[in-house]
């Protein structure tokens, strides 16, 4: 009699087991349906708005900020041969930089739905639709918004700004002092709101505490990913290498159970789903800072919230080589001069473009490295 009273709580729980992952399925399958929907929707829209402006970019740089170097200083007029060869200024001029604003537009709109679903028609289903959560998903929300609104003002000036210093945007120390806020703001907000000041180590299975030095590691981490935004440089590129790393983080929450952060990461992904379906070559429009800008740094909340941000040198791969690239060359022509360029040209895909690889190669081996690496992160959280 025990044993069968025993039978009957286990299949019990069994079953309860199985609705909740069902429903936890269903929470992430949803939104993402209604994301994708929604893109598809506004997207024809938006692009005959890009076209009808001209939202493209007036002034195309025709040579890279390091590159510029003649008689061993800088001169803003010097044109790099091998940048102008690779960089098609045609393409510049005719295809709107400000194709990001599908991706944060999609998932807002699909959201605010939700909400509204949830509050006309309150259910036990349509209630807990809602993945907006303080405790997980608001943070990367507004990491998003405050990127995607800062990167669409970057954008307008590009297009719209008379001669000046803003004629290619925000100069340098401009965004890196907005960036330098903004993460700032999040970094005290982990430290002192949320008590973070550890890293947990992958593999190892170890909190490391660094104390108040996780301030200065967050920091480091947002101005690290900020500059693999330089990736949207190739048709389709950016859109599917991020599409793997959100994917890959979509899991990562999900098996941790953080199934709002899961689902953010997810509508994201359909997100970018919607503007690589609209973005094959030859693209339509670029991701542009509005885009980038907005989704490196929901990507960085992201990866701190589910405490594997230094999974991210495995997952986002891509860009660290991206990163790294720039980096290295900026360094080596500031030691060595004009001669010491280690790339052909920086970043890594303008390299491999330089040496002869088609576009489309570029984009399908660096989509092929993302799969890969993301795999690789996922199998290593698990572990």
């Amino acid at each position: 009699m025990e044993d069968l009273v025993m039978s009957k709580n286990y299949y019990k729980h069994l079953i309860n087991e199985l609705h909740s992952m069902s429903f936890n399925l269903l929470k992430l399958l949803i939104p993402i349906f209604i994301t994708f929907v929604v893109g598809m929707l506004v997207t024809p829209p938006l692009t005959r708005m890009m076209y009808t402006h001209k939202m493209w970019k007036k002034n195309p740089r025709k040579s890279q900020p390091d590159e510029r170097y003649k008689d061993g200083k800088i001169h803003p007029d010097a044109i790099s041969k091998e940048f102008e060869k690779i960089n098609n200024t045609e393409d510049e001029v005719k295809t709107p930089r400000i194709g990001g604003v599908v991706i944060w537009v999609s998932v807002l709109v699909s959201t605010v739905l939700i909400l509204l679903v949830g509050f006309v028609f309150p259910t036990d289903i349509t209630t807990k639709l809602n993945f907006v959560s303080r405790n997980q998903t608001l943070l990367p929300f507004l990491a998003l918004v405050a990127g995607s609104l800062v990167g669409l003002v970057d954008d307008i000036l590009v297009i719209w700004a008379k001669p000046g210093i803003f004629i290619h945007g925000f100069p340098r120390k401009y965004m890196l002092g907005i960036i330098f806020t903004i993460g700032l703001v999040f970094a005290l907000w982990f430290f002192f709101k949320l008590g973070a000041s550890s890293v947990f180590v992958p593999l190892a299975n170890v909190q490391w505490n660094i104390g108040v030095w996780f301030i200065p590691f967050f920091l480091l981490v947002v101005f690290g990913v900020f500059s693999s935004g330089v990736i949207d440089g190739v048709d389709g590129l950016a859109g599917g290498v991020m599409t793997s790393i959100f994917s890959a983080y979509a899991l990562i929450a999900y098996f941790q159970g953080q199934f709002d952060i899961a689902v953010f990461c997810a509508v994201i992904v359909a997100s970018l789903l919607v503007f690589l379906w609209f973005n094959v070559p030859p693209a339509r429009f670029y991701l542009g800072e509005t885009g980038m800008l907005g989704l490196t740094l929901s990507l960085t909340l992201v990866a701190f919230l589910t405490n594997q941000v230094l999974l991210l040198l495995v997952i986002g791969f891509p860009l660290v080589a991206t990163s790294l690239s720039s980096f290295i060359q900026i360094v080596s022509k500031k030691i060595r001069g004009p001669a010491g360029k280690v790339f052909r040209v920086a970043p890594l895909h303008h390299h491999f473009e330089a040496i002869g690889w088609s576009r489309p190669k570029i984009t399908m081996r660096y989509w092929i490295i993302s799969v890969f690496f993301s795999v690789t992160g996922v199998i290593i959280s698990l572990l």
